[in-house]
């Protein structure tokens, strides 16, 4: 399964920006982190009042089985950032 690909496909519905989402995939010493960005004005919506949408997403892509090896991490910034 494409973590990258399924954050993106749950993402892109609940955005206005869906150009603006931006996946940045590392590695941590635990952890396979994706940094997700959005459109400024997009970051509420991908939050949802008190994070029950951002606990969604992550509740999802954290069933997902992961083809690696360590434990997947999905962390919202805040704006987008420069590539």
């Amino acid at each position: 399964m494409d973590i990258e690909a399924l954050i993106r496909a749950i993402v892109t519905p609940l955005v206005t920006h869906p150009e603006a989402i931006q996946i940045t995939p590392h590695e941590t010493a635990e952890y396979m982190a994706f940094d997700l960005a959005v459109a400024p004005d997009d970051v509420g919506r991908v939050i949802g009042k008190q994070g029950r949408v951002a606990q969604a997403v992550r509740t999802i892509v954290y069933a997902v089985k992961s083809p690696y090896q360590k434990r997947v991490r999905l962390n919202i910034l805040d704006a987008p950032h420069s590539k």
